[in-house]
């Protein structure tokens, strides 16, 4: 069962300087790899382990596979967290997924705010047809003589501006599209991906059904969570776009799937 989240509280000595700084990484980054901190500090990948099972264990961090991330990794942030929450990382992520869109293409954007950092990118581009169940990304295209930007019907759903419903999901069967920017909260055991809420999830999945390739967008944070509802195998995707490289085992699955990842720091596997 998974652990109840748990609340930090400062130890009663001082933490070793390692320990101190590989908090310090975390609390900043949201998530850090085995191998990114083994290599920051020029040690094991065996020490950094031993590391972070210690502060796992004060309650400081949460121990993943391959990595640590803060405590309570399943706990739904809200949409203002979110839109300060790895804003610079979002935007390498929106530029790199926005550079695998050719001027002229038919796009989806789905909902969150690493998919409005794709909208935002996209501004650069000419004669694209944009399909979106998301007000925030409509509105970041909108007044772009060189862009239509079509806003699926629904209900307003949350603070983020999604549109949810059977009318969305109508309205997305009589599309078919280039690219499908998908975004998601969350990484399985198995490598799928997902999302918290179900209405959200089907227009996803409607999309992806009607789409040349679907990509997914997600900084690597997302890799330390799971969330409830699947959206999809690795293998539903075509590209994962992110800005860190995921952690080793789910790296491999992604590799077993099929599914190509894309460091938006410059790197492509």
């Amino acid at each position: 069962m998974p652990r109840a989240p748990r609340t930090s509280t400062p130890p009663a000595a001082p933490l070793p300087p390692r320990q101190g700084a590989i908090l310090a990484i975390v609390t900043d980054q949201g998530f850090a790899t085995v191998e990114a901190l083994a290599e920051r500090f020029g040690v094991s990948p065996q020490t950094i382990r031993r590391e972070i099972i210690q502060l796992d264990r004060a309650g400081l961090l949460q121990r993943f596979h391959g990595g640590a991330g803060l405590p309570g990794p399943t706990v739904r942030l809200g949409y203002a967290r979110k839109q300060t929450l790895a804003a610079p990382a979002k935007d390498r992520i929106g530029a790199a997924a926005a550079a695998l869109v050719p001027d002229g293409a038919s796009v989806f954007l789905d909902v969150g705010t690493t998919v409005e950092a794709v909208a935002r990118a996209l501004r650069d581009k000419r004669g694209l047809r944009v399909f979106t169940s998301s007000l925030p990304a409509a509105m970041l295209l909108a007044g772009h003589d060189s862009t239509e930007v079509y806003v699926t019907g629904g209900v307003v759903r949350g603070a983020d501006g999604s549109l949810v419903g059977d009318s969305v999901t109508q309205a997305i069967a009589q599309l078919h599209v280039d690219v499908a920017m998908i975004g998601f909260s969350g990484v399985g055991e198995d490598g799928s991906l997902m999302d918290f809420d179900i209405q959200k999830v089907a227009v996803k999945q409607a999309i992806m059904a009607n789409a040349r390739s679907a990509v997914a967008v997600g900084d690597g944070l997302k890799f330390a969570h799971a969330a409830v509802v699947r959206i999809g195998p690795p293998a539903a995707f075509a590209r994962l776009v992110t800005d860190t490289p995921p952690p080793a085992p789910l790296a491999e699955r992604f590799r077993a799937a099929g599914l190509a990842v894309t460091v938006a720091s410059g790197g492509a596997g």
